[in-house]
């Protein structure tokens, strides 16, 4: 407005300098009197034809200001209705957006979902504003005031679940597949939520189908991978925790151990105080185990068991041999349904090694908040049911996984959604 005014004004001082020097010209050849009579006679269609061309300059500018304003303020109410807030909180983070963009005394109007336009039936924020602006120059011919109006649509796009998703806020290459590896994820993206340019990177020959490759930062591919979505989703909003409110497992009892010099073995849910090296064939009996120390699975060994729920305390970290058959699986029910590896979150950065042969099964949500996972092996879980949830994640292996779990007792991972201006 400040900008706006000065300009007028400049017009205006310009504009007499010409008018006095015309006049002192005519005035001096002794033209003064009938010229000017003619001049005041034509002065305000003149000024009024002058100021009309400064002013649809102004108005075109504030016009183009209210849109960003609208803009901006449907964005914030589409924010606000991702974090399932009311109504009224959503039209309090658009007013307020509205506010702070110098909206002054203009009006806003907010609905959601939108009342009018092609997106009626779906999850936008309509934001309307008006305004009137006070007349310059063209006040000569009306004391009306200029109406401005501005609408704008925001559409909140649910993106689809995810199957692997790194939590690290800021780490290159958060999700990276690499090698000759080739997943196929069905029905389920990869998310990242680094801000990093390369947060999700494919390289090498590395072969990925997925529904979407979602990243808060950027996507970085050597070469082509197939999508439900017509391109990566990048800027996206950060995808939460899926597991932050699970509780983690009390030790409780007397330390279990393996014996390691029995070629087969039925082992116990309880606390196993020195960690756990496992060879020949283990099989684990349905139940929460704890580990205080690393879990090792050795070359050529054969470990089984339905119903199980593994906790690494500490930053302490599974590593399993790429000759060894591992089919486990995780409870279908209870607090940790759907939950078969269970990093410690208080731990310090580590890193957890999944290797196997082409017949393991690992069926459950592999979850490390505060390590790195490296998915190495040919495999996948029941029916291709896994899910990956770690700080970061390093995929090298071969393996097809789906999404529809939910009679495995795992819940969906939601990935982040999108918000974007469409009307």
């Amino acid at each position: 407005m400040v900008g706006g005014i000065a300009w007028v004004r400049s017009a205006m001082a310009t504009f007499g300098r010409i008018f006095r020097d015309f006049v002192s010209r005519r005035l001096h050849r002794g033209e003064g009197g009938n010229v000017a009579i003619v001049f005041a006679l034509t002065l305000p269609i003149v000024v009024g034809g002058a100021g009309l061309g400064v002013e649809t300059s102004y108005w075109y500018y504030s016009s183009l200001k209210l849109q960003s304003t609208a803009d901006a303020a449907a964005y914030a109410g589409a924010i606000e209705k991702i974090q399932g807030s009311d109504t009224a909180a959503i039209t309090a983070a658009a007013t307020q957006s509205a506010t702070d963009n110098g909206l002054g005394n203009g009006t806003i109007v907010v609905n959601t979902p939108p009342t009018s336009g092609p997106n009626t039936a779906k999850k936008a924020v309509e934001v309307i504003l008006n305004q009137n602006l006070d007349r310059m120059f063209t006040s000569i011919f009306t004391q009306t005031k200029v109406p401005e109006r501005a609408r704008a649509v925001a559409l909140i796009t649910d993106a689809s679940k995810a199957c692997v998703l790194a939590l690290d806020p800021s780490a290159s290459q958060s999700v990276l597949f690499s090698g000759s590896t080739s997943v196929k994820l069905s029905g389920c993206s990869v998310m990242s939520d680094s801000i990093a340019s390369d947060a999700l990177k494919v390289q090498g020959s590395a072969g990925l189908q997925a529904d979407c490759l979602i990243s808060v930062g950027g996507v970085s591919l050597s070469n082509p991978v197939t999508t439900v979505c017509k391109t990566p989703i990048t800027k996206a909003l950060p995808a939460s925790d899926p597991f932050s409110s699970l509780p983690a497992p009390a030790a409780s009892g007397s330390c279990q151990k393996v014996n390691n010099g029995k070629t087969t073995q039925t082992l116990q849910p309880g606390t196993y105080c020195s960690g756990m090296d496992l060879s020949g064939n283990v099989t684990l009996s349905p139940g929460t185990y704890v580990v205080q120390g690393g879990l090792k699975v050795n070359a050529g060994a054969v470990i089984q068991g339905d119903g199980v729920t593994i906790y690494m305390t500490g930053s302490n970290t599974v590593s399993m041999n790429g000759n060894a058959t591992v089919t486990l699986s995780a409870p279908t029910s209870g607090t940790y349904s759907g939950v078969l590896f269970y990093g410690d979150r208080t731990g310090s950065s580590a890193q957890s090694t999944f290797n196997g042969t082409a017949t393991s099964l690992l069926t459950g949500a592999i979850y490390f908040p505060r390590q790195q996972v490296n998915y190495l092996g040919n495999f996948s879980g029941k029916n291709g049911c896994t899910q990956v949830v770690a700080d970061t994640i390093q995929w090298s292996g071969n393996s097809t996984i789906n999404q529809d779990c939910s009679s495995l007792g795992m819940n969906d991972i939601p990935a982040a959604p999108s918000v974007a201006i469409v009307e």
